[in-house]
């Protein structure tokens, strides 16, 4: 527990202490404590060095389910893929969904997880009904919209901050079973996506784009548009075999560079594509990498960085545009670049980064300083634009960045316990 999934930093802790069920206190340490789900974050928001890490995963058992009306009540432990696995045979699903099913509930909470439908429904903190929060002096809080709506509002999206969530209730939607009718549309260019995203968010619950960052010139910013939505009900369903492949080693260097960028990139952007709608499993549609256990060793030892930034409405046409010359003339192109715009819906959660706007998210493999300087350059263009990078996603964003995009990060800090913290909260608040 000494990695986040992207593999850095590499850092040290004191402990680990196992959460079991019918534990009745948090341990008592002189170190810092922070609570750590399935270890799905990047960067340093789930690592506490030389603190202690709470390990939830032993609290994942299913407390009630109503089948009648989808509300949904388990310990903080239980992962999304355990959700899904109960639920949607009895045609419930999550109302919003990352794009891995890997994680706790407990981790969708605190980092305010978004998905391919926040245009119509916003985070996942805004179907969460309620939750029970343990402080580090015993007091459990349970806390609502309604009730103890101070600690609600601070929890979702609070990084694990304010406390241990021990269970929550989230209110699942109704499907009428697993498939996902899904379009693929190829665009030329960024302008050509504006025009597309801006017809098919009408019509689509789920959107996403996948675009070529490495590509120039007349096909700068080319890539591939998908859209989807809760299949009807019918019988009539494609076959599906369902396999799971593992990384099968862990290579000492990285295997993406530039070379295989632009072949996996070209090969992706011209894979066939069918005029018309067609049928899907869920899973492949939402957690297409979780096809493939352990990617993340793909990119060698030294790991990753991911690279996701929220830029506001008026700024995000030039700001991403200019993000993507910076990145194509960098040769630190990313197979994993999405982009996605966010609605008007508001989060609860007072440091949440979901928000209105244009989300760009990439990863890039870890080559120290040729790295950072290119984040630095984005940075900039993100700044400029004001707008914000995700926690859960950083590994190495300034103080200053932090606090700009998120000027409530002092009146959050009202409701940290005083026995939690984190690597990411003390570099950037300290």
């Amino acid at each position: 527990m000494d990695l986040s999934w992207n593999r850095f930093p590499r850092l040290k802790h004191r402990g680990v202490f196992n959460l079991s069920e019918g534990f009745v206190s948090l341990p008592r340490t002189e170190s810092f404590c922070l609570p750590y789900g399935n270890g799905r974050s990047y960067g340093d928001v789930c690592l506490n060095e030389d603190g202690v890490l709470l390990n939830t995963r032993q609290l994942n058992h299913f407390i009630h389910f109503d089948q009648t009306t989808g509300r949904l009540r388990c310990e903080a432990g239980v992962l999304l893929k355990e959700i899904l696995e109960l639920v949607v045979p009895q045609n419930w699903f999550l109302p919003v969904t990352p794009g891995t099913q890997f994680i706790t509930i407990g981790g969708a909470i605190a980092n305010d997880v978004h998905g391919k439908n926040h245009h119509c429904a916003g985070s996942f903190g805004n179907h969460v009904i309620r939750l029970e929060l343990l402080r580090s002096d015993g007091q459990r809080i349970v806390c609502s919209m309604e009730k103890a709506k101070d600690w609600f509002t601070a929890t979702i999206g609070g990084l694990g901050l304010t406390g241990l969530i021990t269970w929550a209730e989230i209110q699942l939607i109704p499907v009428n079973n697993p498939w996902i009718l899904t379009q693929s549309r190829r665009f030329s260019s960024l302008d050509e996506f504006w025009e597309i995203n801006s017809e098919a968010e009408h019509r689509w619950p789920y959107t996403v784009a996948w675009y070529d960052c490495l590509s120039a010139g007349r096909g700068q910013g080319r890539g591939v548009y998908i859209s989807g939505q809760h299949a009807a009900e019918t019988d009539k369903f494609p076959p599906r075999h369902p396999k799971s492949l593992r990384f099968p080693f862990d290579p000492s260097f990285s295997l993406i560079n530039p070379l295989s960028l632009r072949l996996i990139n070209t090969v992706y952007y011209h894979k066939p594509i069918k005029d018309m709608p067609s049928l899907s499993h869920y899973e492949p549609f939402f957690y297409p990498l979780d096809g493939v256990l352990d990617w993340n060793r793909i990119y060698g030892k030294k790991g990753f960085f991911q690279y996701q930034c929220i830029l506001p409405p008026e700024d995000a046409q030039d700001g991403i545009k200019a993000m993507s010359k910076k990145i194509a003339a960098s040769g630190q192109g990313s197979f994993l670049a999405v982009l996605k715009t966010f609605g008007n819906i508001p989060s609860r959660g007072l440091m949440s980064f979901a928000r209105p706007g244009v989300t760009l998210a990439l990863d890039f493999p870890n080559h120290g300083q040729t790295t950072l300087r290119l984040f630095r350059e984005l940075d900039a263009i993100v700044s400029e634009a004001q707008g914000v990078l995700n926690p859960s996603k950083d590994a190495r964003m300034s103080a200053q960045m932090f606090q700009n995009g998120f000027p409530r990060w002092e009146q959050f800090a009202d409701f940290i316990d005083p026995k939690f913290s984190s690597s990411f909260w003390r570099r950037v608040t300290q």
